[in-house]
């Protein structure tokens, strides 16, 4: 049987959300193969900052889950994530983080602050970056060009 591919997955979730009008980042929480959660940012719908597609995703998992820890379970998006959702990985103790595009303004992973360096990080995911990451900055650089176009 064919392994799904998450990254993918994630992809859908972002474009799905550019449809919405949102920036378009989506997340997958995976465990054993098979997905858990799945989601793209709803900030602008949900008028919530926090409605980023990392934190949906792991909301929704620890809600199936019935915990607030995710240990064994893996992270698909397709932006690096920002210092807030970095950190919810962290806390959530998420395994694995995969991400697409590197994010030289927000993101908190291999950017900016390197949020699982700094000493006062408790857990940090084995971190892959650059999966689809072409694919990944031109949905961006696509929404936003729509935008400014409008």
């Amino acid at each position: 049987m064919k392994r799904p591919d998450f990254m993918a997955l994630a992809f859908e979730e972002a474009e799905a959300a550019a449809a919405r009008g949102e920036v378009p980042i989506g997340a997958i929480v995976v465990h054993g193969g098979k997905v858990v959660a799945r989601a793209g940012n709803r900030t602008r719908e949900l008028n919530d900052a926090t409605a980023h597609a990392e934190i949906l995703a792991i909301r929704e998992a620890s809600d199936k889950l019935g915990s607030e820890r995710l240990t064994g379970h893996d992270l698909y998006v397709t932006l690096e994530p920002c210092t807030m959702c970095a950190a919810a990985i962290s806390f959530a103790r998420l395994r694995r983080l995969y991400f697409g595009a590197a994010d030289d303004k927000g993101g908190a992973v291999v950017s900016g602050v390197r949020f699982y360096a700094s000493p006062t990080c408790h857990h940090a995911p084995d971190v892959y970056a650059g999966i689809g990451e072409t694919r990944a900055a031109e949905i961006l650089k696509d929404f936003f060009k729509d935008r400014r176009d409008l």
